[in-house]
């Protein structure tokens, strides 16, 4: 398997969001996995099933690009039900 965050592939939309107040584009499967898992668990515990079912998306759309659709979409989940988009 290869490393999820150093994926460069393309996710099908790039996801605009503000994290303190700063504007944040995530548009690669690699910056997706980083913006999951690089905050502690506590920050998703709430969403906790959509986070697990989103980086369990990007690790497999890291080793097959035919499942960026599925991480796009995954990831678009977490991001509504957290209200960053």
């Amino acid at each position: 398997m290869s490393d999820p965050s150093k994926s460069e592939t393309p996710l099908r939309t790039t996801f605009k969001i503000r994290l303190n107040g700063d504007p944040l584009a995530i548009a690669t499967v690699g910056q997706a996995y980083q913006f999951l898992t690089n905050f502690k668990s506590v920050e998703w515990m709430e969403f906790r099933a959509l986070h697990e079912d989103a980086v369990a998306a990007l690790e497999g759309a890291a080793d097959n690009a035919m499942l960026a659709v599925q991480a796009t979409n995954a990831v678009r989940a977490l991001f509504v039900s957290a209200k960053l988009l």
